[in-house]
């Protein structure tokens, strides 16, 4: 909690600990400590209004607690409830504060006479996990809870006014009233924040705008438009487009009514949506013709196309062999955006018309028993940018005979090998036209169609690189520990990026064939897209509901700083992108040390707190180009300072001297000064003015007036003036 200058955090083993964080650089140490006690287990912390150095403490064993930080004392302990507190706020009311309990019920109390006020009780059940009281005039509690319910209490009337029912998808976190204003902001655990406002005519909030991300890791993601959108599919049942240039523009794709069959079933949304997406592609081609993404979703014997056009899910579903469904494993579009191929989990591979919905036609291979295109799951398919080649991947069982003489005769053994094969096909024919075994499981196959090379990614941690055009292995790739997690080619071929469980992020040059760098994180990456413009990363992590960014320092880097990180030699440690947007690197902050240290500057203005210190959250949606130097204001001051102080400029004469003639005689020479003239330079200016200058009626009336003792021809003749006309002649005396 941020308590003027300093930041009070309590935790579980009741430690309050008092932080200072203005000024503070380097290591930070609490400047106070408070030791609550045993029976005290601190489950919220709140400053009253208008106490000074007092904070009231919510315990698990149901009490408050109201100490002053400056004496670290213990003023007075409320009794308890019987049950956990677990929120607790401030009233616009002085003295008075509401106290959300475990139980479900809300305790509005007077704090300097410990008397009660009010109390509510939730018909839902959970604890009360955020409050906020109205300051707009209207006499109105809001409340949120576990459930993700937020429910409005009139404090006049004493009773419910209004509820939101499935307000979040999950446990409120905080609820804040806009000071001064109808609207609430509520954010949840469902990595959403939302704004209401209360304009409708029976007093019940409205849903005014809202920012959401994913609830749960995202389990795919790709770059779409050209770098300025990625596309994100993750565990939460949701299909999300991110933009990367302006948030407003981020949205998740409909699936068509879901909120309104939800309420009319009464179920939660999730309920309702399709199941998680475990691939999907997308073609830009025929963004504004038909669906132009395909989705597969796990255990599901159906495919999805989606309109990004209009961000809704397609009017088509593709189903796969009908007659014996199973699982959609893999997907892809062709590149004129007009057919996307399915493969199953059975091993079946069909073609269907994006703008129909309809199939046209499977991929058989008439070797196979079944007559499938694989005799197992399909792992990956994909096709070439002239709809010429179809390749697909999945498992294949070989059959070798052996014969083995005995004494008793001749035994015919049956070996039976199970591997995985990649194969080629005519995409318009449909037929097989050649096969590679790669002799152990596969994976993940990506194909770039600009250079032809599919990349293969098998269960011995090798990446392996086929021409599919000479139909031969041209690159192997060697370097991962542990599973690798996804594959991604750069737009021009020449770089390949793997990820793996083994928390390495790395780049091989296909031409070089060699790493040229690799990255080690803390979590894991579990899936990766390379922008168009080879700017910008995307990756997922283990149990991170976020997208990350990283910037490629190749684009915006001299050689000499390419060189240090692209050897590919050893793996650089790197943290995880943080929350905070403005962090200082150590770089730029000596830097900024040595370009203040060469002027004279006072002690005060050499020692601004980081800003990263200041403000911890940033509010703004503009570029950080655009913002950073207003938050740097103080620190640019002290850059800009002068060393020495301005030089008064010299006094020019009121005369000034003529440019020479073409003669070259100078017209008019300055005055020289006289030997023995003791008249300062001020006066002579001053006496040269006065005779230059004529006299005027006001000049000559004020000094006729001054010899006679008498004023009233001067006033009589200030009072004709007008006001412009007094002013000048003032200004010219």
């Amino acid at each position: 909690m941020v308590f003027g200058d300093h930041v009070i955090s309590v935790d579980v083993e009741g430690h309050l600990f008092i932080w200072g964080f203005k000024g503070v650089a380097g290591d930070i140490v609490p400047v106070g400590h408070i030791m609550l006690g045993e029976k005290c287990s601190p489950t919220c912390v709140m400053h009253p209004d208008t106490y000074l150095n007092k904070v009231l403490i919510g315990s698990q064993e149901g009490g408050l607690q109201l100490w002053n930080v400056s004496t670290e004392k213990m003023l007075h302990e409320f009794k308890g409830w019987g049950s956990s507190v677990s929120s607790c706020v401030s009233s616009p009311a002085l003295d008075v504060v509401a106290v959300g309990c475990a139980d479900g019920k809300i305790h509005v109390r007077n704090i300097q006479y410990d008397e009660e006020v009010v109390t509510f009780s939730h018909s839902t059940r959970g604890a009360v996990t955020a409050l906020s009281f109205s300051t707009d005039g209207q006499p109105l509690l809001a409340s949120g809870g576990s459930s993700g319910v937020i429910s409005f209490w009139n404090l006049e009337k004493r009773k419910l006014q209004s509820v939101v029912r499935e307000a979040h998808d999950s446990s409120i976190i905080s609820l804040h009233f806009l000071a001064n204003e109808p609207v609430l902001m509520s954010s949840s655990a469902d990595n959403s924040i939302k704004m209401w406002v209360f304009d409708t005519t029976d007093g019940d909030p409205r849903l005014l705008r809202f920012r959401s991300g994913h609830s749960a890791p995202p389990l795919c993601i790709r770059f779409y438009a050209n770098g300025r959108h990625i596309l994100s599919a993750g565990q939460d049942r949701s299909f999300h487009l991110f933009s990367v240039i302006q948030d407003q523009q981020s949205r998740e794709l409909s699936q068509r009514h879901v909120s309104k069959r939800a309420k009319k079933l009464r179920v939660k949304e999730e309920e309702l949506k399709l199941k998680p997406v475990i691939a999907f592609d997308c073609a830009e081609i025929r963004e504004r013709d038909w669906c132009n993404v395909v989705t597969c979703h796990m255990d599901t014997a159906q495919a999805y196309v989606w309109r990004l056009q209009n961000f809704v899910i397609g009017e088509h579903i593709l189903r796969p062999c009908p007659e014996k469904p199973t699982p959609v494993k893999a997907c892809t579009i062709s590149a004129c955006g007009n057919f996307a191929i399915l493969g199953t989990a059975d091993g079946w591979v069909e073609r269907f018309n994006l703008q129909s919905g309809i199939s046209r036609g499977s991929y058989l291979d008439v070797s196979e028993r079944g007559n499938h295109a694989h005799e197992g799951e399909v792992v990956g398919v994909a096709c070439d940018s002239t709809n010429t080649l179809m390749i697909s991947a999945g498992y294949h069982r070989d059959v070798k005979c052996i014969a083995v003489v005995a004494r008793c005769g001749l035994f015919v053994v049956c070996k039976c090998f199970v591997g995985l094969a990649v194969q080629v096909w005519d995409f318009k024919g449909r037929e097989l036209k050649s096969r590679w075994e790669v002799g152990c499981s596969l994976v993940k196959i990506v194909y770039h169609r600009l250079n032809g090379l599919l990349a293969t990614v098998a269960d011995d941690l090798v990446i392996r690189l086929f021409d599919a055009i000479a139909l031969r292995m041209v690159r192997n790739f060697e370097g991962h520990t542990d599973r690798i997690t996804d594959l991604c080619f750069s737009e021009d071929g020449k770089w390949l990026l793997s990820s793996s469980m083994d928390g390495t992020l790395r780049i091989w040059d296909v031409i070089l064939a060699r790493q040229i760098d690799a990255v080690h994180v803390e979590v894991s990456v579990t899936a990766l897209s390379l922008s168009p413009n080879v700017d910008v990363l995307a990756t997922t992590h283990v149990d991170q509901n976020g997208v990350y960014l990283w910037v490629n320092q190749s684009m915006f880097s001299g050689a000499s700083r390419i060189d240090a990180y692209a050897s590919g030699k050893e793996v650089v440690n790197v943290k995880l992108p943080s929350l905070i947007a403005v962090e200082g690197s150590n770089a730029e902050n000596e830097d900024t040390d040595k370009s203040i240290g060469k002027h004279s500057v006072s002690k005060e203005a050499s020692t601004f707190p980081a800003f990263s210190q200041q403000i911890p959250v940033t509010l703004s949606l503009l570029p950080k180009s655009q913002w950073q130097s207003l938050i740097n204001l103080d620190i640019i001051k002290v850059r800009n300072k002068p060393i020495e102080p301005p030089k008064k400029p010299e006094k020019t004469p009121f005369f000034l001297p003529s440019i020479p003639s073409l003669s070259g005689e100078i017209l008019f020479k300055p005055r020289e000064p006289v030997d023995g003239d003791d008249s300062k330079p001020d006066e002579t200016e001053s006496d040269r003015r006065k005779l230059d200058i004529p006299p005027t009626q006001f000049l000559e009336l004020l000094q006729s007036s001054s010899e006679m003792k008498n004023f009233s021809a001067f006033t009589e003749y200030i009072k004709g003036l007008s006001p412009s006309n007094l002013d000048m002649e003032l200004r010219m005396f």
